[in-house]
């Protein structure tokens, strides 16, 4: 996992399926756990799910909020990056 693939996950619409069109990040966790009980898909959305079902089913979504907040300014750099 790295940092951009966190900022992916408020970024990048589910390609397909029932919550075509949603956010990674705001895909329900029943959702989430049905790929983790029958198999992600293959390449980086499968990889993109599989983090999100990590986050959600560890109850870390808040994790996100400050990059959903940096997806309103358009301003993806970490404080930690900022000088």
């Amino acid at each position: 996992m790295n940092t951009q693939d966190l900022e992916r996950l408020v970024t990048l619409a589910m390609p397909f399926g029932k919550y075509k069109g949603r956010l990674i990040a705001d895909l329900p966790g029943h959702y989430l756990n049905w790929f983790a009980r029958e198999g992600f898909p293959p390449g980086q959305i499968g990889q993109l799910l599989a983090l999100m079902q990590e986050l959600d089913h560890n109850g870390l979504r808040a994790l996100l909020e400050p990059l959903r907040d940096a997806k309103r300014t358009n301003d993806f750099s970490f404080p930690h990056d900022r000088s």
